[in-house]
């Protein structure tokens, strides 16, 4: 299904398409597939101490090790700060992946990842998928996010007209479509209570769950014990039933369609001592088609802004001394995720 919405979502956001002289024409060409696998070890095991019946027992949480598998095909042409690798590991963070613009006109760049993690016991999935096509006066971009760790999914299409102020700065302005799920919606607030908690063992227990008290007993909806302490019910087990509970809750519910107005920049300069890439994209108006789950009713009917940005800067102060600012940092709906870079080199010759 999200790969058939994907291909929607491409053929409808290439409206120029008959201006496009044989886009596909050599579309793999320089492009690079790769998988990588890397691992290490997790936090320790800790000890977790109860008293029962007047006698003191220890239960062990152990967590399994870390580890990330990442498949991928990319063809995105090199901005010129960025240095030439002999291989990808699958660990590289690529900021400028996320810029609204690239160095390739009039052919498609694109980017396939697909990461599969396990972090501190907790797995992930993230994807990063994007296709884009770039001419003078106008572009288009469709792209698939998941960040697991973020709690952020979506599609966006987007179709812009340039607007080049000159050869370092251009402004674009368009349409932008998604589809996400009903953010704002929170599963768990019909089980508040009124001083802010929420019936939590009720609610495991609704979702197959059993309790022993005589015993101090947790049975998972399989029958297997999970925990012999409340201490270990309420810190390992009931974190990951809040969790499954909301996610089937929202995905119960349709996704979401969201048409708003887009507003960007992208600004790149490159010396060999000195370099600046920024971009920017503004989202401040939506279209309120009514439906029960907009994200309208979560917000009082109100309009409000989402927006990302990002940033990759350089400085090369003296032949030795140099120093960098790198990141991103995105807020759709009630979600904010980024992450950055901060940093001095001086090299000793």
């Amino acid at each position: 299904m999200r790969t058939l919405l994907l291909l929607i979502f491409i053929l409808g956001s290439f409206n120029g398409f008959s201006q496009i002289q044989n886009p596909f024409e050599d579309f793999f060409k320089y492009s690079t597939f790769y998988t990588a696998v890397n691992g290490g070890n997790s936090i320790s095991d800790q000890s977790v101490f109860s008293v029962n019946t007047g006698l003191l027992t220890e239960d062990v949480i152990s967590t399994p090790f870390d580890y990330s598998a990442t498949f991928g095909v990319r063809k995105i042409q090199r901005f010129q700060y960025e240095p030439a690798t002999p291989f990808k590991d699958g660990t590289e963070t690529s900021y400028n992946d996320a810029a609204t613009l690239g160095r390739l006109k009039g052919k498609f760049e694109y980017l396939f990842e697909l990461d599969l993690r396990r972090q501190q016991g907790n797995r992930y999935v993230d994807q990063n998928h994007f296709i884009r096509y770039m001419a003078d006066k106008w572009m288009t971009k469709v792209q698939y996010i998941q960040d697991g760790f973020a709690d952020i999914e979506y599609f966006q299409a987007s179709q812009r007209l340039r607007l080049r102020s000159d050869k370092k700065l251009s402004f674009n302005i368009g349409a932008c479509q998604r589809i996400s799920q009903p953010y704002g919606f929170d599963p768990l607030e019909t089980w508040l209570l009124d001083n802010g908690g929420i019936h939590y063992t009720y609610l495991a227990i609704q979702e197959g769950y059993s309790v022993d008290v005589y015993n101090g007993e947790y049975y998972d909806p399989n029958g297997n014990l999970v925990a012999t302490s409340p201490e270990v019910w309420e810190e390992v087990i009931i974190p990951g039933v809040l969790s499954d509970y909301t996610k089937d809750e929202k995905d119960k519910l349709a996704r979401q369609w969201q048409y708003s107005v887009i507003l960007g920049f992208d600004y790149y300069t490159y010396k060999k001592d000195f370099w600046l890439h920024a971009w920017g994209n503004l989202l401040p108006y939506h279209y309120n088609n009514g439906g029960e789950f907009s994200y309208h009713n979560f917000n009082d009917g109100k309009q409000w802004l989402d927006y990302s940005t990002g940033m990759i800067f350089g400085y090369k102060i003296t032949k030795n001394l140099g120093t960098f600012v790198e990141g991103v940092y995105n807020k759709y709906w009630d979600r904010t995720w980024y992450d950055f870079k901060v940093g001095v080199n001086y090299l000793i010759r």
